[in-house]
Parts: structure tokens; sequence; C-alpha cells
């Protein structure tokens, strides 16, 4: 594209009823980028997505996909996992695949090839020939998204993916967007879970109550935040509270504090000179889920890490 974007969008409104979804998300994935769209459950993630696909239409706004303002146009170039998931049960697992390469225009015998070669690559060869039914629930997911991109195709454009899957599905499913992001495809995924985020995505948006919260790289959503000193003295007294930050705080037996806007050095200097002296020291820039934390809210987070929590037991339990 000559834009150097797969996908772009410009203040998209979607209205349900009296709800408001959408309201205003803008987003730019460049080519051959892994981006991210994170934000808890019922943020409006899926409802940006199926937009961004010509599913549905934006009530306002505009979105352009691989060059065209008509999506559905050019779905032959896409691969898509939705939300919801589902496969014919009486299916073979690389029957399954050949069949959803069929319907993007793929002849079914070179489905079925690709099809045994992606599932002996992502070690799950020993099913090609295992009926859905007889799957596991990850590995049935798994066959599902390898359907989705058997057409290979330029943009991949997944809705929660992780979500359902085991560690071990869950460590798959990174190695194999990493794999299709090598090979040249742009990919798109929503998530609720910031670990993937923070590990694969190049650029990421935060989508809460429908609204844009950021958008970026991860780094920098991270250096929206001031880079955190922990510090411990070799000799405390009341008097060090008092050349430290006025945000300082204690913390196992030392101090943590925002690095001051000049730095360090002269802190350390006025430390050192007055003798309370380093017995530790370490700079830590915040991480994903801290900016997360200052942009949707804590309780925002909570609920979210409560719900990916009973996902994997769920997972683990099936």
């Amino acid at each position: 594209m000559a834009s150097g974007f797969a996908l772009t969008a410009d203040h998209l409104i979607k209205d349900f009823g009296a709800k408001r979804a959408v309201d205003g998300v803008d987003i730019a994935v460049p080519e051959g980028s892994i981006y991210g769209i994170l934000g808890p459950n019922g943020a409006g993630k899926t409802t940006t997505l199926r937009m961004l696909l010509g599913i549905i239409d934006p009530d306002s706004g505009t979105r352009e996909l691989l060059g065209t303002t008509r999506p559905r146009s050019v779905s032959d170039r896409v691969g898509y996992l939705p939300e919801e998931r589902g496969l014919y049960p009486g299916m073979k697992s690389r029957d399954a695949i050949a069949f959803m390469g069929a319907l993007r225009g793929l002849p079914w015998a070179e489905g079925r090839a690709r099809a045994d070669d992606m599932l002996a690559d992502a070690g799950l060869g020993h099913a090609a020939g295992d009926k859905i039914k007889k799957l596991s629930k990850g590995m049935a997911q798994f066959v599902q998204l390898l359907g989705s991109i058997v057409h290979r195709p330029e943009l991949i454009v997944l809705d929660e993916p992780f979500s359902g899957l085991d560690p071990v599905n869950q460590e798959r499913l990174e190695a194999l967007i990493l794999a299709e992001r090598d090979r040249g495809a742009t990919i798109l995924f929503s998530t609720h879970i910031m670990g993937h985020a923070e590990r694969l995505c190049d650029r990421l948006a935060i989508i809460a109550g429908g609204k844009l919260r950021y958008e970026g790289s991860v780094a920098e959503a991270r250096a929206t935040m001031p880079i955190q000193a922990h510090y411990t003295p070799r000799e405390d007294s009341p008097a060090l509270a008092k050349l430290l930050p006025p945000e300082a705080a204690r913390d196992n037996g030392g101090y943590v504090f925002d690095v001051p806007d000049s730095g360090m050095e002269a802190l350390l200097a006025t430390l050192l000179e007055c003798g309370h002296g380093v017995a530790g020291l370490s700079l830590e820039r915040p991480s994903l889920h801290d900016v997360f934390v200052k942009l949707v809210g804590e309780e925002t987070v909570e609920k979210m890490e409560a719900e990916a929590e009973a996902e994997a037991k769920m997972e683990a339990g099936a």
C-alpha cells in the first residue's frame, strides 16, 4: 500500500440502540507489523474489528483496509479468526483447514497439503486425521486458527486468539504469530491479556469504554510514566526522608520513588555526603501493566486479571 499502512481507521463511531460501543477510535496499522488492541471485555474491541473488516458498518468515521475503503472486496487477502469459535465436529482436522482455505479461493488439494504441513509445524501432525469432535478445546481452536491463515493472507485479524488456550497452545500461537510476521503478513489481534501484548506487539491501541486511551508502541507507552528508583541506604534515619523526593515511600527496608527529572546523580551525591550511603539501588521502567492501570483504573485491571485467571483455571480443568 502506498500509505505504508495495511489498515487505518479515522474516528470510528458505532451505537447499538442507546449504547455507544465505539466512540471515536483512530488507529493505523503499519504493514508487516504486529498490532494489538488491548482492553477489558466489553471495551469495544470486537465491534472495532468488525467495522475494520466491513462485517458491520460504522455510524460515522472512515476505514481503509489493504488500500480500499470497501473492506469486503479484499476479504480473500485477509485471514480472520472471530471471537466465536466453531468448526464442523465431524470433519477431520486437515479437511477443516482445507475447507476454510477453499472459502478464500485456495484449491482443495493444495489446502489439504498445506494443512498437513502447518499441523506438523505446530506440533499437531498426529491430529491431522482426527475428527474435530475428538480434539481438546485448545487443539480445535488451534485448528480453526490454522484454517484462517492457510491461504497465506496479507492481513491476519485475530479476535481474542489466546482466550481459552492452555499454556502450551498459547506458546504455539505466539510462535505462529511471529512466523507469520516474518513471512511478511501484518497481524492485528485483540486481547485482554497484557503479557501477550507486551511480548508481541510493535504497536498497540488501548481501548476502554469504547474510547481510545492510547495508541503507539509499547516502549512509548512505558515512557509516559517516570522511571522508579528502589533505594536502600546503609544508614537510615528520620533525616533521610527529608532528602528524598516528597512521594518516596517505604519499601522492604528501603524507599521507592520516581527518578527526578534531573536524574539520580545529584541526589546520590547528597545521600553520600550526608552519610547515608547506598546498600542497594535499582531503576525500573514501568511495565505495560503500570501504564494500563494509570489509563483505565485499578478496578478495571483487577477485573481483567480475575477473568484471565478464571479462563486459565477452566482450561486447566477441561
